[in-house]
C-alpha cells in the first residue's frame, strides 16, 4: 500500500464536502454502470480525499436504485483505500436519540432488490463479512465525531431494510425487541459487503434522525421532523469529516483486521475456468489477486 486515500459516501443531507484543496468533480467510468454522481476529489490536510453523494446531488436515487457496485468500483479505481459511509437512520434505543451518531459494527441485511456482489457465474468468490466494519477505521471515525462535538455511541447493529417506505409498527417492534437491532436504515447494505469484496476498509456513521415507529411517545415517522434533525446532523458530519484525516495520521500500513486482503483465498474458480468477460469487469476490485494468478 503506497498511500492512503479516504473515500466518503454521503447519505441523505450530505451532498457535498467543503474545504478540499484542489477540489474537482470527476466522472469515473465503471463496468458496473454509472456511479450515483461525479466524484469530488481533492486533499484535506494533505490527505487525498474522494467524496461521492450516495443519492446523487439533488437526491435523485432511491435506496433501491443507488448503483452500489458502480459506486464502490469507481472509488476503488480512484485509489480509495478507506471508505467512510455517512447515512441517516432511525433508532430502536431510548439512549440513542435523534442527533446522536452511532459508529456501527454489525448489520442485519433485509434488502432483496439489489445486486450484492461483484462476483458471479464465471468467477465465484466468497468473502467473510463476520465483522463488516473495519475496527481501526471505525475508531478513527468515532474520535473525529467526538472532536466535532457529536454525541457518539461506539458500536451498534444496523437493520438494513429495502424501503422506500418506513417500517410498520409490527416490523419496528420485531427488529427492536426480538432481533435486538439498534438502528434502522435503507442504504448500509450491500455497500458494506461490496467494500469488503473490493478489499477496502469500511466504516459507517449512522446519524439518528428519529425513533422509528416503535416509540409510544413519537408515533409514526414524521418526515418533516426528520429533515429538521437531518440538517443539524449534516453540519456535524461535515465537521467530523474535516477532522478525520488527523485521526488517521501516520504512514499507511496493512489493515490489522485484514480488510485489504479479503480476497486472498476467496476466489474459488480456477484460473483456467474463469470467464474472461467477467474477470475483465473485476480489474479494479480484484486486480490484486487476479493479476497474481495470471502471472
Amino acid at each position: 500500500m503506497d498511500s492512503r486515500m479516504i473515500g466518503v459516501i454521503g447519505g441523505s443531507g450530505v451532498y457535498d464536502m467543503e474545504g478540499l484543496e484542489g477540489a474537482e468533480w470527476r466522472a469515473v467510468d465503471s463496468p458496473f454502470g454509472a456511479p450515483s454522481d461525479r466524484i469530488l476529489t481533492g486533499t484535506l490536510n494533505g490527505t487525498p480525499m474522494a467524496f461521492l453523494p450516495r443519492h446523487g446531488r439533488g437526491h435523485v436515487h432511491t435506496p433501491s436504485s443507488v448503483p452500489y457496485r458502480a459506486n464502490i468500483d469507481a472509488l476503488k479505481r480512484l485509489g480509495v483505500t478507506d471508505v467512510v459511509s455517512v447515512s441517516a437512520c432511525g433508532s430502536f434505543r431510548e439512549d440513542m436519540a435523534p442527533g446522536d451518531f452511532v459508529i456501527l459494527d454489525q448489520y442485519v441485511d433485509r434488502t432483496f432488490q439489489r445486486e450484492k456482489s461483484f462476483f458471479g457465474p464465471g468467477c465465484v468468490a466468497h468473502v467473510s463479512v463476520a465483522h463488516p466494519i473495519c475496527a481501526r477505521l471505525g475508531a478513527a471515525c468515532a474520535d473525529a465525531a467526538e472532536a466535532a462535538g457529536a454525541r457518539v455511541h461506539r458500536g451498534g447493529t444496523y437493520l438494513a431494510m429495502e424501503g422506500p417506505q418506513f417500517s410498520t409498527l409490527a416490523e419496528s417492534k420485531l427488529y427492536r425487541e426480538v432481533w435486538g437491532c439498534d438502528v434502522i436504515g435503507m442504504t448500509g447494505m450491500p455497500e458494506a459487503k461490496l467494500a469488503r469484496e473490493a478489499e477496502m476498509c469500511y466504516a459507517s456513521i449512522a446519524m439518528i434522525t428519529d425513533f422509528d415507529s416503535w416509540h409510544p411517545d413519537h408515533g409514526e415517522v414524521d418526515v418533516t421532523a426528520i429533515i429538521a434533525t437531518l440538517t443539524g446532523n449534516a453540519a456535524r458530519a461535515k465537521d467530523m469529516l474535516r477532522a478525520l484525516p488527523d485521526h488517521l495520521s501516520g504512514p499507511p500500513a496493512p489493515c490489522p483486521q485484514g480488510c485489504d486482503r479479503a480476497l486472498e483465498y476467496a476466489i474459488l474458480t480456477s484460473p483456467d475456468a474463469r470467464d474472461p468477460a467477467v474477470t475483465q469487469t473485476l480489474d479494479a476490485v480484484a486486480g490484486r489477486v487476479l493479476n497474481r494468478a495470471a502471472d
